[in-house]
């Protein structure tokens, strides 16, 4: 049987949450949500601690306080959930097949927002050598156990990896009585907010070892310590820097990696630096009528920033269906330039006469850095940013008046300043 809707919005997170509100909101009211969970909130559920909300919403919250405001919204316009329900396959055009207890449904839309959120990187993806006892988990995995289910996890943990969720269960293991005897980071710089570091290592006197690695896994049937070592600069292990420390707890948080196996089905052009969909700046990606959004476009440190590009893609969904036809692919391109890791949008169509906003990421520490955006003949924008490091993502809003005059493709550099 096939069932027609407007928009459908696949995953019922932060993203998706928002993107359907602002596509009700945006004019049009045939919205629907697909997520797999029993519950829309996505990863806001198992994130307890406060912090969120203070650009979107002026206050501190925590993460289900976060998702029950947007799961207010959604309930207060009538917006259709289908929860306990996998979407399977999408294709370009604009049909979705998705599984529930009730079997199987067939949707077809006008467009599609991609909202699917992004995992983590398992310990498969590193090759560290030993063997495979109980007692090793991703971040996420361990977070999710001792906040949603109330379990604990072991005695004494090591941490790999400093991205957000990992020094947010530094502090996390800690206060649930469970002693962390390091956190170890393979590049010379912390991969998380620097708040983070400050309020989760630094205030209880935890341990950070950069351009140190765990190289060896100790134990049977449980995890019985594990061995760390500096690196080189080929992030290779020195062996002579080698040493043991006991425990029965390893943590992962080796990076996240945006979910678009849907994404290809489709046939929707992805960026190899973010991992998600090229798009332009209403967040269509380069196939006609779908749009992404939040983790699953480019992994962000704050939920705010999610909401908002989550916002641009509803709008823009919402202004595709009323207008019955598509945005121009005639688009002219963003590239990054000296100290740059990605931008997103990667794209943009000229015929938009809004304010462009362009979010990056630095490839290293810069410190104080200016950056500056620019053409083949002109520089458009520059903009000052006291601290620049790749745990923080960084937002340049460009004037549409600016925009008008751009004629070729746009650069973004940056530069340190002493």
């Amino acid at each position: 049987m096939l069932i027609e809707h407007n928009i459908v919005v696949i995953g019922g997170g932060p993203a998706g949450m928002a993107a359907a509100v602002a596509a009700f909101d945006g004019g049009e009211k045939d919205v629907i949500i697909i997520d797999r969970e029993d519950e829309t909130g996505g990863v806001l559920r198992q994130c307890i601690h406060n912090g969120f909300g203070l650009h979107k919403f002026g206050c501190e919250l925590t993460g289900p306080e976060y998702a029950e405001i947007y799961r207010n919204k959604i309930s207060e316009r009538g917006i259709k959930l289908y929860c306990n329900t996998t979407v399977v396959s999408i294709d370009n055009s604009k049909t979705v097949v998705a599984q529930n207890r009730d079997g199987i449904l067939k949707i077809k839309a006008k467009a599609i927002i991609l909202a699917m959120g992004c995992r983590e990187r398992s310990r498969g993806a590193l090759n560290i050598c030993g063997t495979r006892p109980a007692g090793i988990y991703s971040a996420g995995a361990a977070q999710r156990l001792i906040n949603c289910y109330g379990l604990r996890v072991g005695e004494r943990a090591v941490i790999l990896g400093s991205g957000d969720i990992g020094l947010i269960m530094a502090r996390r293991l800690t206060l649930q009585g469970i002693k962390v005897e390091a956190v170890c980071e393979i590049m010379p710089y912390s991969g998380g907010l620097v708040r983070n570091i400050t309020q989760c290592l630094d205030d209880f006197g935890i341990p950070l070892y950069l351009k140190t690695t765990v190289s060896k896994i100790h134990g049977s049937k449980r995890l019985e310590g594990v061995t760390i070592a500096q690196v080189d600069d080929n992030n290779k292990a020195i062996t002579d820097t080698e040493r043991y420390i006991p425990c029965d707890t390893l943590l992962l948080s080796v990076g996240l990696i945006p979910e678009n196996e849907l994404s290809n089905m489709a046939g929707v052009e992805l960026d190899a630096l973010t991992g998600g969909a090229v798009v332009d700046q209403n967040r269509q990606t380069t196939v006609d009528g779908i749009f992404a959004c939040g983790n699953a476009l480019h992994v962000h440190d704050l939920v705010d920033y999610v909401s908002d590009e989550a916002e641009i893609a509803g709008r823009n969904a919402a202004q595709y269906c009323l207008r019955d036809g598509s945005f121009s692919t005639d688009a002219i391109c963003i590239t990054k330039g000296k100290n740059i890791k990605y931008v997103v949008p990667q794209r943009v169509d000229l015929r938009q006469k809004d304010n462009l906003a362009i979010y990056l990421r630095v490839d290293k520490p810069l410190g104080r850095a200016l950056f500056t955006v620019k053409t083949e003949k002109e520089i458009i924008a520059k903009k000052l940013q006291i601290r620049a490091v790749p745990g923080e993502m960084i937002k340049i809003d460009i004037n549409k008046n600016q925009i008008e005059r751009v004629g070729s493709n746009i650069e973004i550099s940056a530069e340190a300043l002493n």
